[in-house]
């Protein structure tokens, strides 16, 4: 008992001198979970509509942050973890920073992006009442093994949800975690028209391989909750309970836009346990216009300016991504430059670069390759006939000489997780970068 009333003061300490030495923002929490194992649980079951976890390889971040900001804009009061603290003790350092001495948390629900290992070791200790669940790619296999490892993991989080699981109805490998979810549990959908499904590749679709498993719609009726049916540029339709809905929206790239199509899913889901409760009435329309007002995340579409020059920097971790990427933000007339690292955190197989297709830069070239892997990234880029004007390791000089290059047009920046961190360190130096939490 004893130590329960002093976390809170503990980690707080520990979470300042951490900051004063420039320690990372999981110290705190490994810290707290060695002291004070159940203060995860006990602290987030004080929230009266529970936790939202969300999961798999691809659009975590955005999609967690499409969720939290809908909900904060429909009147919940909202914790979430910041970028980058999307393991167990990221979440508790996340905690400690917004709870009170006595260990209140001033909040409704919690929407928490959970990396797919880590949700397992999550849900041992929290039990979720809703989860969503987006995909499953070839993504870090160096970490996890084959991709149905990973599948196997996020079917641990489906088995633990109490309330509501949201799941991709066009990766089978995640419709079909629905079995693995308690028969009490409600199963809802986000899906694609069939117009669009092929511009949204599947990984057995990239791998030219035997699915395993067929669309949800295909064999029991389901159409999805939320079905992104037509895209045109930021703006997009989605078919909810047999009407369509047109939305401009000010997240950047096509997959953010289906990303987006998960999220209201979700939110449509919380929003209706919250209209029941608050004996209130909160609409499609209004959730629509919470949507509309959502800014890209940390790397994903994010714009600074530097001069008159928009810099766009575009988050990359597997070849889908990347392949949705170039699609999303045409070549032409702009300047290209691709950091490419191999940390833990990227994931040390860089192979899946070889399953992207680089030709849509064969027109403008590459101004610029960076990174640890630079080499290698440009020799990717020669056998797709894409000219390199410049190669360096070195990202800080190599962000710097790429802003030089026709400053009078767009730049985009494809990154990888932490080159994304060195390169937005850099920028933050030359003009204004948001703080992220990192």
């Amino acid at each position: 008992m004893a130590v329960r009333i002093l976390t809170p003061a503990v980690g707080k300490a520990i979470r300042s001198l951490a900051r004063l030495r420039g320690g990372g923002s999981a110290f705190p929490g490994k810290v707290v979970e060695s002291i004070d194992r159940g203060f995860l649980a006990r602290t987030l079951g004080q929230l009266p509509y529970g936790v939202v976890l969300v999961s798999g390889t691809n659009g975590k971040t955005t999609t967690t942050r499409i969720v939290a900001s809908m909900l904060s804009a429909l009147g919940l009061r909202v914790f979430t973890n910041p970028t980058g603290s999307n393991f167990t003790r990221g979440v508790v350092s996340a905690l400690i920073d917004q709870v009170d001495m006595r260990g209140r948390l001033d909040a409704d629900i919690a929407v928490l992006e959970l990396d797919e290992a880590y949700a397992v070791h999550f849900v041992e200790q929290v039990k979720p009442r809703y989860c969503l669940l987006l995909n499953v790619m070839r993504d870090q296999l160096d970490r996890f093994g084959e991709i149905d490892t990973t599948a196997r993991l996020l079917g641990k989080a489906a088995a633990a949800t109490t309330g509501v699981l949201v799941l991709n109805r066009e990766d089978s490998r995640v419709s079909g975690l629905s079995r693995l979810a308690p028969w009490s549990t409600e199963k809802q959908y986000f899906g694609l028209s069939d117009d669009l499904v092929s511009f949204f590749p599947s990984d057995d679709d990239m791998h030219e391989e035997a699915s395993q498993g067929v669309r949800v719609s295909d064999t029991h009726g389901v159409l999805g909750d939320v079905v992104l049916t037509k895209v045109d540029g930021h703006t997009s339709t989605y078919l909810i309970d047999d009407q369509e809905y047109s939305k401009t929206l000010r997240l950047e790239g096509v997959y953010n836009l289906y990303n987006a199509a998960a999220a209201l899913t979700l939110v449509r889901a919380v929003m209706r346990d919250v209209n029941k409760a608050r004996n209130t009435f909160i609409g499609t329309e209004r959730m629509l216009d919470a949507l509309a007002a959502v800014t890209p995340a940390f790397g994903r579409g994010e714009t600074v300016t530097v001069g008159k020059t928009p810099v766009e920097m575009i988050l990359v971790k597997n070849p889908m991504g990347f392949r949705l990427a170039l699609k999303s933000f045409p070549a032409a007339g702009c300047q290209t430059m691709i950091v490419i690292n191999d940390q833990y955190a990227d994931g040390r197989d860089m192979s899946w670069l070889w399953d992207v297709d680089f030709s849509s830069l064969a027109g403008e070239g590459a101004a610029m390759v960076s990174g640890v892997r630079a080499d290698d990234m440009a020799l990717r880029l020669a056998y797709d006939q894409v000219e390199v004007a410049a190669v360096d390791a070195d990202i800080e000089r190599a962000v710097k000489a790429f802003l030089q290059v026709k400053p009078e047009q767009p730049h985009h920046i494809y990154c990888t997780y932490t080159a994304m961190l060195t390169v937005r360190q850099v920028l933050s130096q030359i003009t204004d970068v948001e703080d992220v939490g990192l």
